[in-house]
C-alpha cells in the first residue's frame, strides 16, 4: 500500500522544496505541480515527490487522522 503525506513547506530551492510535518523534515520535489509553491503552502508528498497542493484545511484535517490513528497504534487499540 502507498501512503502519501501532507507536509507544510518550510524552504523552496529551485524545484525542491524542504517540507516539516511533526518536526519530520524531508525534500521533496516539485516539478510535478502545475502551480508555484511558497513557503506555508502545503504539499501531498509521496515517494519524495510532490504531487498535490492542498489547502490547510485538508491538510490539517488529514493530519489530525493520522495523529488519531497514531495513537490508537501506540495504545494497543
Amino acid at each position: 500500500m502507498c501512503l502519501a503525506v501532507p507536509m507544510r513547506v518550510k524552504e523552496v530551492q529551485d524545484e525542491i522544496a524542504i517540507c516539516e510535518m511533526d518536526g519530520v523534515e524531508k525534500e521533496a520535489c516539485l516539478l510535478m505541480l502545475p502551480d508555484a509553491v511558497q513557503v506555508g503552502d502545503f504539499v501531498l508528498i509521496h515517494a519524495g515527490f510532490a504531487i498535490e497542493k492542498l489547502d490547510e484545511a485538508d491538510a490539517e484535517e488529514t493530519l489530525r487522522l493520522f495523529r488519531e490513528l497514531a495513537e490508537q497504534e501506540t495504545s494497543g487499540l
